[in-house]
């Protein structure tokens, strides 16, 4: 499908306003920005983790009357009560084979990570399933939250981690801010990979956690002055905030799957990650 006939697409769509974002203009700018991808692996789903590492489906809440699926990953031979806990949040193209491995990657690193499905069973093979998929999530957002909470109780009670942090990339970054104000007290560390973030401060007062933020110079989808205005309402709220942004990269530069991938950036958030999240939950 081509670009255009894509962008054309999204803009036959009703406008969704959703938390003060105008979630129409989002849309085509992630269109924009994914319109030549597609869901295949690159290094940074590839990578071995760490150290050998169990993993398992693993139904983690009812929506519906409907079980959500994620996947759990955690170091073998090592009991996931011992352990941190991390949400692990997909990008636009939904729990796929990347981002199942990238869980299992962050569980080499010493956490039982679950990976959530905000897709409830469906993933994106073209950017137009993926479009599809995002939109209908953008028009069901306290399910998502709620959704992104019932991972939190699953790590904590059933998994029995103590400190919980949340990771995304692309539209996982941006729900793993969500997650951050739909549990501003109860997690202990959030990372955001390029996702759409706000300058609001009734809402960002409220979170207690220390946020990463690691986003691109070059993004359509996430302008260089929204993350910058994140950032100065968290300082003026006395927030800890750690924001990087690579100049030379582009949108979607460090994602498990995806045609933008930068091998250098990506290196240093991955390490930037590991860093930030080893001081926070461990």
């Amino acid at each position: 499908m081509s670009r255009a006939i894509l962008i054309a697409l999204i803009l036959a769509a009703p406008p969704v306003f959703a938390g003060g974002h105008d979630t129409a203009t989002n849309e085509q700018n992630t269109a924009h920005a994914h319109a030549d991808d597609k869901p295949v692996a690159t290094p940074a789903a590839t990578l071995a983790p760490a150290q050998p590492v169990n993993s398992r489906a693993a139904i983690y809440t009812t929506i519906e009357g409907e079980e959500v699926t994620g996947w759990l990953a955690w170091p073998a031979g090592q009991s996931t009560a011992d352990l941190p806990g991390l949400i692990v949040i997909h990008e636009w193209w939904g729990l796929n084979d990347n981002i199942r491995q990238a869980a299992e990657r962050l569980a080499g690193e010493g956490y039982v990570a679950l990976a959530v499905d905000l897709y409830r069973g469906e993933s994106g093979a073209n950017p137009k399933d993926a479009m599809r998929l995002m939109q209908s999530l953008n028009q069901a957002e306290t399910q998502g939250r709620d959704n992104l909470a019932a991972a939190y109780d699953y790590l904590t009670t059933v998994s029995g981690a103590g400190k919980v942090g949340v990771i995304g990339w692309c539209l996982g970054g941006r729900w793993s801010l969500q997650a951050a104000l739909r549990l501003p007290t109860q997690l202990d560390a959030a990372v955001i990979y390029y996702g759409n973030v706000i300058a609001d401060k009734a809402q960002l007062d409220t979170l207690q956690m220390p946020i990463l933020g690691l986003f691109a110079g070059v993004d359509p989808v996430v302008p260089r002055d929204s993350v910058l205005a994140f950032e100065q309402a968290l300082r003026e709220l006395g927030k800890q905030v750690d924001i990087h942004i690579y100049p030379d990269a582009q949108h979607a530069f460090s994602n498990p799957s995806g045609m933008a991938y930068d091998p250098a950036a990506a290196a240093d958030a991955w390490d930037k990650t590991t860093a930030f999240l080893a001081a926070h939950l461990q």
